[in-house]
C-alpha cells in the first residue's frame, strides 16, 4: 500500500544539494547548517539512469585508487609516499613539465587524431610513468597515448576516457584532465609532503576499528585489525558548505529517521521557494511533504495559511517523516561532534556514479551503507544484513545504541601512495592546500 508520502514528488533529486541536513527532533542548536537550492532538481525520481561514457572494464581493470584491503593509513602506503616524494624531488629538479596549450583541449584529442600539441602530452605522460611505450609518430594521439591518459585519470579521480574531449555526456572531463596535467611539479611534490604529513598524524591514532571518509577522494573506508572491510563512494560537501574536518565515536544509527530542516535551508532554500510557489497560489510544504510547526513541541501549522512573507516563517519547525521522499534515505549514523554533521542513506543514487561527488551541504551519503550498518552493528546482537534490509522495507522507525561504538575521522587526502608504487592525486577542492604553496590550479579541475 502506497502511504501519502509515496505519491508525493520525489525528494531525492529535490533534495540533492540538502539532503546532508537535520537531526531527528533535535533542538535548534543541534541542526547542521546543511542544505542547497533543492528545487532546481525537482522531486522526480525517475531520474534516467546513469550513462557510463567510457569503457568501465577498463576502469575496473586498472583500478589502482588503493590495494584491495590496504588502508589509506597503512605503514606501507606511508613508505610508497616517502618513495613517491623522492621521484617528483627528482623530477623537479630535472624542471618539472611544460604545460600542455590548451588549444588540446579545444582540439579535442582523441585516438587517431594528430596535432602538434601531442608531443607536449607524450613528454608529460613520460614524466610520471604513465606513458610507458610510445610510437615512432610524435604528433600522433595513438593508442600508447590514449592508454597512458586512462592510467592519468584514473590516478586523478577522472573519468577514464583516455582523451581530450567534451562531449555532452562528459561533461567537463576533458577540460579538467588537461587542467589536472598542467599542475606544476612543484605543486605536486607539495601536496605529496603535506599529505605524508597529514597521514602519518592519523594513522598514529587511527587505532584498530575506524571509519574514515577522505573528504578530497569522496571515499569511506571501513577498516578493522588493519585491512579495509568495504570501500564506499562518498558524497561530501560543496565548497561554500564544506564537510568539517573532525574525530568522534559513531555511537547511533537511526532507521528510517524523520529530517528536521535547519535553519540554513530554512533561510536559503525554504523560504525564498515558498514565496514564489505563494504567488502562484501553490504551497511548498503539500509540494514537498514537507510539516510546519510553531515551535518544537508545537501545533501543527496549517500550509495553506502560512505567510511566507512575514517574519515569523523564520521561527517555525519545519520536518519531513520517513519514507520514500525523505532525503536521509532509510538510515542515519550519528556521532558527536560540533558541527551537528552525520552520514547517512539517500534515496538519490545517481550522483554516486560522478567522479566529483561534491554535492552535499556538509553531511557524507554513503554508496551501500546496508553493508556499512552491518558492520557498525556488529557487536549488537541480532543485527545481520538481512535485518538491516528489512528495515528499510518495512519503513519502522528505530534507534539502535552500538554496544561497541567506532571511531569515525573525516580527514583531507588529496594525495597518496598505493603499496604498490602508484600515486593518486585527488582535486583540492576546498582549497586547504594553498597554504602549503600549492598552485590554485590543484582546486580548479
Amino acid at each position: 500500500m502506497r502511504t501519502r508520502a509515496d505519491r508525493r514528488p520525489h525528494a531525492a533529486g529535490l533534495l540533492t544539494t540538502m539532503t546532508s541536513a537535520g537531526l531527528l527532533l533535535a533542538a535548534p542548536s543541534a541542526l547542521a547548517n546543511d542544505g542547497g537550492q533543492w528545487w532546481k532538481h525537482g522531486w522526480n525520481n525517475q531520474q534516467p539512469s546513469w550513462s557510463q561514457s567510457y569503457d568501465r572494464s577498463y576502469a575496473a581493470q586498472h583500478e589502482t585508487v588503493l590495494q584491495r584491503g590496504t588502508p589509506t593509513l597503512s605503514r606501507s602506503g606511508r613508505d610508497a609516499l616517502k618513495s613517491a616524494i623522492v621521484r617528483y624531488k627528482k623530477i623537479v629538479k630535472r624542471g618539472g613539465w611544460k604545460p600542455i596549450p590548451k588549444s588540446a583541449a579545444k582540439v579535442g584529442l582523441r585516438a587517431g587524431t594528430s596535432h602538434p600539441t601531442v608531443p607536449y602530452l607524450r613528454k608529460r605522460l613520460l614524466a610520471t610513468g604513465d606513458l610507458r611505450q610510445s610510437s615512432g609518430y610524435p604528433r600522433t594521439f595513438d593508442y600508447y597515448v590514449s592508454d597512458a591518459l586512462k592510467r592519468f585519470q584514473i590516478r586523478h579521480g577522472l573519468t577514464p576516457t583516455g582523451d581530450l574531449v567534451n562531449r555532452s555526456r562528459r561533461g567537463k572531463n576533458g577540460a579538467r584532465t588537461l587542467t589536472a596535467l598542467n599542475v606544476p611539479a612543484k605543486a605536486r611534490l607539495r601536496q605529496l609532503r603535506a599529505n605524508l604529513r597529514r597521514i602519518s598524524t592519523l594513522a598514529r591514532r587511527s587505532g584498530k576499528r575506524y571509519v574514515i571518509v577522505n573528504i578530497p577522494a569522496a571515499q569511506i573506508e571501513a577498516v578493522e585489525n588493519g585491512r579495509v572491510i568495504s570501500r564506499h563512494a562518498a558524497v561530501v560537501g560543496k565548497r561554500e558548505r564544506a564537510t568539517p574536518l573532525l574525530s568522534s565515536k559513531i555511537h547511533e544509527v537511526n532507521f528510517n529517521p524523520v529530517w528536521t530542516l535547519p535553519p540554513t535551508v530554512i533561510r536559503k532554500d525554504l523560504i525564498p521557494k515558498g514565496r514564489k510557489m505563494a504567488r502562484s497560489k501553490k504551497s511548498v510544504l503539500e509540494q514537498y511533504g514537507i510539516d510546519a510547526y510553531a515551535s518544537y513541541g508545537g501545533r501543527k501549522l496549517n500550509p495553506r495559511k502560512i505567510n511566507w512573507n512575514s517574519s515569523s516563517v523564520y521561527s517555525y519547525v519545519y520536518r519531513q517523516e520517513p519514507g520514500a521522499s525523505n532525503p536521509l534515505g532509510f538510515v542515519k549514523i550519528n556521532f558527536h561532534n560540533a558541527y551537528a554533521v552525520y552520514m547517512h542513506d539517500t534515496p538519490s543514487k545517481r550522483i554516486f556514479g560522478r567522479n566529483i561527488r561534491t554535492a552535499s551541504s556538509g553531511c557524507v551519503r554513503v554508496q551501500n551503507i546496508p553493508r556499512l550498518i552491518t558492520w557498525l552493528l556488529r557487536s549488537n546482537a541480532g543485527w545481520s544484513q538481512s535485518r538491516v534490509l528489512s528495515m528499510k522495507r518495512s519503513g519502522k522507525r528505530a534507534d539502535v545504541k552500538l554496544k561497541k561504538q567506532v571511531p569515525v575521522h573525516f580527514a583531507y587526502f588529496t594525495a597518496w601512495s598505493s603499496p604498490n608504487g602508484v600515486v593518486h592525486f585527488r582535486r583540492d577542492v576546498y582549497g586547504r592546500d594553498q597554504r602549503f604553496g600549492v598552485n590554485r590550479m590543484a582546486s580548479k579541475y
